[in-house]
């Protein structure tokens, strides 16, 4: 399993804001295990921290802000994109300003400071959200769309439309995050000059200049008009009849634009607060669309409080019943666990099948057969052993006991033709030979029974 990630060090960008204008500086810490991403503002009083989590999002005019009891900070689409990336799960985000520096307008520069600092694991495993069916979200009006499909791994499309001679129909796709650095980190935001006067009057884009934003001069103005627009950005003005790009820096690849609409994409999914395993095709995306997404997602986590195991019958297991049975003293009838499909430092899945043929059935009930429920917790309470033992050396010579249960919940039946999912993780460290864990298991993505206990693992005599 892969271990979650966080910043070896700690390292300070210093721009300035592209709403406000202001000189911000924005510092990025080490976060312990299972934090996420936050962001502190530590200009106010009491320096309160705000989560980077969907829920929080308040406006999606002109970048991501979000807020929580009236603190608010803004533009924080490209620093999430850069940590996300990477494949940082834990960061704290300091800023003494209400918004992220916009620097160049991409992500390059934060890349290089992660670069620069590095990375390290952290003891927990990754707990990904992993696209199981296909995810829909649209917007009527605009036309747009986010589409998200099951993967083995993280990859994304990108599809904008204007309606514009010089920006028209462009994609952008990124199959794997090593690529982001090289194919999309470096890619600016952009802005068409007919929208920057609404934008100022909006008390917008105050920072917005030519080295942090793509320009694009679509539909010819008067040379006056041109003047004006300049005189408010406090940038030189260019020939009003020369359509095209107005940046002194070329672009950086011919589809720039699609490529920033990408990179925003990645930023905003951030939100969603795990790491993702699908596949993503994004059609017109806005940070409107893309957060309403990532909230769609936040509220299906939530309701199934839980991500059930994924199951391939095909894939060899990690312990098959031979092993198992090397470890376990349990046999027939009360062997309660066929094979380890996973198993990590803290985390165990396990899979019982079940058949008609199952002794208890003939008893539990000879009408209607149903699995007794402290027998789905004593599959459960297996697992967990083979768990625990996996943590001693000579595991043949130890066995596991109960020493408690707690909070178990049997939400719906369990009958014959049933596969058994189990996942149980260690709640705490083990302590003098004593687990701490707590268990659900599944049949397909509905959680079935669910427990915390405690287990001792004893010295066989």
């Amino acid at each position: 399993m892969s271990k979650q990630k966080t910043l070896k060090e700690s390292f300070t960008i210093t721009g300035k804001g592209l709403h406000s204008g202001l000189k911000v500086t924005a510092t990025f810490n080490p976060a312990p295990e299972n934090h996420g991403y936050k962001i502190q503002r530590t200009d106010l009083e009491g320096q309160p921290i705000v989560d980077a989590v969907a829920e929080n999002v308040t406006d999606t005019q002109r970048g991501t802000v979000i807020s929580k009891n009236d603190v608010k900070i803004s533009t924080i689409e490209h620093a999430l994109a850069a940590l996300f990336a990477y494949e940082i799960d834990n960061c704290l985000i300091q800023v003494d300003a209400p918004e992220i520096p916009i620097l160049d307008g991409s992500s390059i520069l934060f890349v290089e400071a992660i670069e620069k600092v590095g990375i390290v694991e952290q003891a927990a495993d990754k707990d990904y959200y992993i696209v199981k069916h296909k995810i829909e979200i649209k917007d009527e009006e605009s036309g747009s769309s986010i589409l998200i499909l099951p993967d083995d791994s993280f990859s994304i499309n990108t599809l904008i439309s204007f309606d514009s001679p010089i920006l028209s129909n462009q994609y952008a796709t990124l199959d794997k995050l090593e690529d982001f650095k090289a194919e999309i980190a470096s890619c600016r935001t952009f802005v068409f000059v007919k929208e920057i006067e609404p934008l100022l009057q909006h008390n917008l884009i105050k920072g917005g200049d030519l080295d942090n934003a793509i320009v694009i001069y679509a539909t010819e103005k008067t040379q006056e008009e041109i003047d004006h627009i300049a005189a408010l950005m406090n940038v030189p003005s260019k020939p009003a009849n020369q359509l095209g790009y107005l940046n002194n820096k070329p672009l950086m690849f011919d589809n720039e634009p699609a490529r920033h609409k990408l990179l925003d994409v990645i930023g905003d999914l951030a939100l969603i607060g795990k790491p993702i395993k699908g596949r993503i095709i994004a059609t017109k995306p806005g940070h409107k669309i893309n957060t309403q997404f990532a909230r769609h997602i936040r509220r299906e986590l939530k309701r199934m409080e839980i991500q059930a195991p994924i199951y391939n019958p095909e894939k060899a297991p990690v312990m098959d019943v031979n092993r198992i049975k090397q470890l376990l003293p349990h046999r027939w009838p009360f062997l309660m666990v066929d094979k380890i499909i996973e198993i990590g430092d803290s985390h165990i899945v396990g899979v019982k099948n079940l058949t008609v043929n199952e002794t208890f059935f003939c008893g539990h009930f000879p009408d209607e057969p149903v699995m007794p429920g402290v027998l789905q917790v004593e599959a459960m309470a297996q697992i967990g052993g083979l768990l625990v033992l996996n943590t001693v050396e000579d595991p043949a010579t130890y066995s596991t006991y109960f020493l408690k249960i707690d909070n178990v919940k049997f939400r719906q039946k369990v009958v014959p033709g049933d596969t058994l999912i189990f996942r149980l993780d260690m709640m705490s460290p083990m302590r003098r030979g004593c687990a701490l864990m707590k268990g659900y298991a599944f049949v397909g993505e509905k959680i079935v029974s669910e427990a915390e206990f405690m287990a001792q693992v004893v010295k066989n005599k």
